[in-house]
């Protein structure tokens, strides 16, 4: 994969929209003392660099009645089949991500489910079921996310 070169700039107006994707372009500009296009013109060419993949709402899922957080190793059968296991995690409303990973899981999903029972439905009725899983095993229950934030970078002089 390409790594895109970031200068001084790019980095400061990306740690500033990485905080709140909604920071109006121009506030961004008055803080990194350029004019509201320079920033839309980098905005838009970190977009289609792909170093920005887009914003997004960030759903509570507590306030939204999902209150169990899991992750989850998954094993595949057989690495050729690891396109249509994924394909079938995407339909599974409840998997948020999936990794690859090294060890001695093929893939580490996260699911978010009302409770423990729901978990248990989710595993037992739709996750186990998708052809090309070996098995899985529920790693972690996560009991409280602290924080999560983007990756931070690095600015010289800063």
């Amino acid at each position: 994969m390409a790594h895109h070169q970031l200068d001084k700039l790019d980095k400061k107006i990306l740690r500033i929209i990485s905080r709140n994707a909604r920071t109006p372009f121009l506030e961004v500009a008055r803080e990194c003392k350029v004019s509201g296009a320079a920033v839309h013109q980098r905005v838009q060419k970190l977009l289609q660099a792909g170093v920005v993949k887009g914003s997004e709402f960030v759903i509570n899922t507590q306030k939204v009645g999902y209150h169990t957080c899991a992750y989850i190793g998954v094993v595949v059968s057989d690495v050729n089949q690891s396109e249509s296991v994924i394909a079938r995690l995407r339909e599974v409303l409840e998997v948020v991500e999936c990794h690859f990973t090294t060890g001695r899981f093929s893939m580490l999903i996260k699911v978010y489910a009302q409770d423990n029972r729901h978990l248990l439905q989710l595993l037992v009725g739709k996750i186990n079921t998708i052809p090309g899983i070996a098995h899985t095993e529920t790693i972690l229950v996560s009991l409280d996310e602290v924080f999560h934030r983007q990756v931070a970078l690095e600015i010289d002089g800063e």
